[in-house]
């Protein structure tokens, strides 16, 4: 995937239309969030955040029962202004408020590097709304605007 750079900070393209609603199954969606504002960062930062491939019910939401069947395709990109992209895997893990916690999992050898999501499974993935992620390196949680999703045909 090409980045675009403006001023310093990078610009993901754009990844298309958010999951639709209604009745339909949950299906795999890529979906793009962005640095909100924060004191660092008044006006957010389209340089600093994750790509992410996960299933997503109708309602934009995390699904856990789909992740289950095809876990090895949930995968992350996390892109940071200065910084060298990681990637890891989406994982659902028993525990947690609620009984469970998503993450994300850099290497399976350590927790150490692993970022929880406050609350994933209960957000909606759907353009304009936030979800917060917790740094592995200073345990800070960061809000995170989802900028773009689309949805990941079957072999692509």
């Amino acid at each position: 995937m090409s980045v675009e750079m403006h001023g310093s900070d990078a610009v993901a393209p754009p990844l298309g239309p958010r999951p639709e609603t209604g009745a339909a199954p949950a299906a795999m969606f890529r979906v793009t969030l962005t640095l909100a504002r924060c004191p660092e960062h008044p006006d957010g930062s389209v340089g600093r955040g994750y790509q992410i491939v996960a299933p997503l019910g109708p309602d934009g939401r995390l699904d856990a029962a789909l992740w289950r069947e095809i876990r090895d395709h949930c995968r992350v990109r996390r892109f940071w202004v200065g910084e060298r992209d990681r990637h890891g895997r989406l994982v659902h893990r028993a525990g947690g408020e609620g009984g469970a916690t998503w993450l994300i999992d850099y290497a399976d050898w350590t927790n150490e590097d692993d970022e929880p999501g406050y609350h994933l499974g209960t957000h909606a993935f759907v353009e304009g709304e936030y979800v917060s992620i917790r740094d592995a390196g200073d345990e800070t949680y960061r809000t995170f605007r989802v900028s773009h999703v689309s949805r990941v045909e079957a072999g692509a």
